[in-house]
């Protein structure tokens, strides 16, 4: 996945705002969290300010530079979550709209598990079962119409699936709920178009702009019934997400 980290603060600061309410679920006595997947580093310098360490992740190092830039006093480090350089250093791992961009959810979780200290908990909000149905089918349509296919990007997990993944992975106290959120996109008009050239920018790449441009106003076509709303003339993304705590 190619990042547009300028286009990701002016066009999707709905994603950090939305994760707000996850902080609630970081305990007070918390003195070492990790943020994977952090972005640019807004959620992170928010938990900076109420915890003695924080550490931000992520593996697009645009969104590294950008943070480090916008938050000179908070550590940043690119890592891939599959991966992580960490043994037992955190009390909480915090990830905001991060898991759905990840397939193999046994190896993330166990990097996870390993990440933190014992008694350490998982606080994480992410893409459920469900999410964007409806642009990820209205934009697989107008590339089919082209002779192109999209890349299966996302996984999407019920609450059950992502629940027994947890256990494997030796997580206990497992708490997983999904909702409905419907999600306005900032922009007005061209809101869905930003949306798409950020979130489906390798798939619109196979063709040149003009091409490009046909795509995202065959797929705004589509969706019009269902997804603008002119009373408040924007866009709202049909969003489900599946939030989760749990602890090793």
């Amino acid at each position: 996945m190619t990042w547009d980290a300028d286009r990701y603060d002016r066009d999707q600061g709905f994603v950090s705002a939305y994760g707000r309410s996850l902080e609630s679920f970081v305990p007070d006595d918390t003195d070492a969290l990790l943020d994977l997947g952090c972005g640019t580093g807004t959620l992170t310098a928010e938990l900076a300010r109420r915890i003695p360490h924080v550490v931000g992740v992520d593996a697009s190092t645009s969104m590294i530079d950008r943070a480090r830039r916008e938050h000179p006093g908070v550590e940043f480090h690119v890592a891939d979550a599959l991966d992580l350089p960490y043994d037992g250093d955190f009390d909480v791992v915090f990830s905001n709209a991060v898991f759905h961009w990840i397939h193999d959810h046994g190896t993330l979780l166990a990097n996870v598990r390993r990440t933190l200290r014992p008694g350490g908990r998982l606080v994480c909000e992410f893409g459920a079962r469900g999410n964007i149905a409806r642009i990820d089918a209205a934009m697989g349509r107008a590339m089919r119409r082209r002779g192109l296919d999209i890349a299966v990007r996302f996984t999407f997990p019920g609450d059950d699936e992502f629940r027994r993944s947890l256990d494997s992975a030796g997580f206990r106290g497992i708490d997983v709920t999904s909702y409905d959120r419907p999600t306005p996109l900032g922009g007005g008009e061209a809101g869905l178009s930003s949306w798409l050239r950020q979130f489906y920018a390798d798939d619109l790449a196979q063709v040149d702009e003009d091409e490009r441009q046909a795509v995202i106003a065959e797929v705004e076509d589509g969706l019009r019934d269902d997804l603008w709303d002119a009373s408040r003339g924007c866009w709202v993304a049909d969003y489900r997400r599946l939030r989760a705590v749990a602890v090793r």
